[in-house]
């Protein structure tokens, strides 16, 4: 993370993984099931050709994948469905999952047919940044007698 990683045409740049318990939006809010995964990220068609870049999953430790979410409503700058890249073109915005809390690998694509199509993974190590809604009163202190 952090890094650009490339695939084929396409180079990704993961820049920032945030952890989310809802997503607040103006008719309320989601909440996730397990926890939103919001990852910020630039994507750039290094080609001459236009290049369409599907949803992407993430794979646990165990290789169990979870496949990104296709409604970004609350999140802030979504990429949306339809991920068309000109020649020559960066994108950036945010790609959401909804995952128990851990570390991961999200695989990227060169955007190719199934069976020809490129991949390569970026790693999305667990940062335990406070979590308002879980985080612990402080502690009182001890009066002396």
């Amino acid at each position: 993370m952090g890094e650009r990683s490339t695939v084929g045409k396409l180079i990704y740049n993961v820049t920032e993984a945030s952890w989310k318990t809802d997503l607040g939006t103006s008719q309320g809010g989601r909440v996730a099931e397990h926890r939103f995964l919001v990852l910020r990220m630039a994507i750039t068609n290094s080609g001459g050709d236009q290049v369409a870049v599907p949803l992407l999953s993430v794979f646990d430790t165990n290789g169990k994948s979870y496949r990104e979410l296709d409604n970004g409503e609350g999140v802030e700058g979504w990429f949306g469905l339809v991920r068309l890249l000109k020649p020559v073109e960066t994108q950036q915005g945010a790609i959401v999952f909804d995952v128990p809390r851990t570390t991961y690998r999200l695989q990227i694509t060169d955007g190719g047919d199934p069976e020809n199509e490129n991949i390569a993974y970026v790693e999305i190590p667990l940062e335990m940044e406070s979590d308002p809604v879980l985080s612990e009163p402080p502690a009182i202190p001890l009066q002396k007698k």
